[in-house]
């Protein structure tokens, strides 16, 4: 049984998906401002899935204008061939897709030599095993509670054995790693993915459809993942 998830530990990653691009540098600093933890950038080849999305230079752009830490989330093929852009673009952690990943030993360990954190992605329907072995060279363990490729699509519950599944992993082996959850993560999902095990919520419609303004999503999300 996954231990308990106290409030303090809950980190609120904010995806920039759904943000007005055309104010991008202005959203950031507005999460920053409501008390985000990370920015998420769900970076998007076309390839890997039907979409195309942030690119690096993007990101650096974005850099030098908030203080928070940054995650890219690089759902694209060959990853490793990417990855240095993402350092220089001042990410701090990078996750990899370990379905995109034929050599994800090696990658991860390449994520690491540019001075990053690295992290590991898992669709739906690849199992838990992926990360049994490399869980000594991750910080991150993301499972996708969506399919993904694209923002607002409906929480897969599923899932949750499968978060509860790592999360047994991680502390059985005494890993310091963290458990994130993405897709379909809001104020009536969030409790069930804490319950199994997550600590890192990344959170994209629900932040930025929240009508009363991120300080009130962002605390919202929080509360729910407190009372789970």
């Amino acid at each position: 049984m996954a231990e308990e998830v106290l409030a303090s530990d809950i980190l609120i990653a904010p995806s920039v998906l759904p943000a007005d691009f055309a104010r991008l540098g202005e959203e950031c600093i507005g999460l920053e401002k409501a008390g985000a933890d990370r920015i998420h950038w769900d970076v998007m080849d076309g390839r890997f899935v039907p979409n195309l999305t942030f690119g690096p230079d993007v990101i650096a752009s974005i850099r030098p204008l908030v203080s928070l830490p940054f995650e890219a989330h690089l759902m694209v093929e060959e990853p490793h061939e990417l990855a240095p852009r993402y350092a220089e673009a001042g990410c701090e952690l990078l996750t990899v897709h370990a379905e995109a990943c034929p050599h994800l030993h090696r990658t991860l360990g390449a994520i690491r030599e540019l001075g990053m954190e690295a992290g590991v992605a898992l669709n739906p329907a690849t199992p838990a095993s992926a990360v049994a072995h490399v869980l000594d060279l991750c910080r991150l363990v993301l499972v996708m509670t969506v399919n993904p490729g694209w923002g607002g699509q409906s929480y897969i519950a599923a899932m949750e054995s499968k978060v509860a599944e790592v999360r047994a992993m991680i502390d059985d082996g005494g890993h310091d790693v963290e458990l994130e959850v993405d897709g379909g993560i809001g104020r009536s999902t969030i409790g069930a993915a804490a319950k199994a095990g997550a600590g890192v919520f990344v959170a994209g419609s629900a932040v930025f459809s929240d009508e009363l303004g991120f300080n009130h999503a962002i605390g919202e999300l929080r509360e729910a993942a407190a009372q789970h």
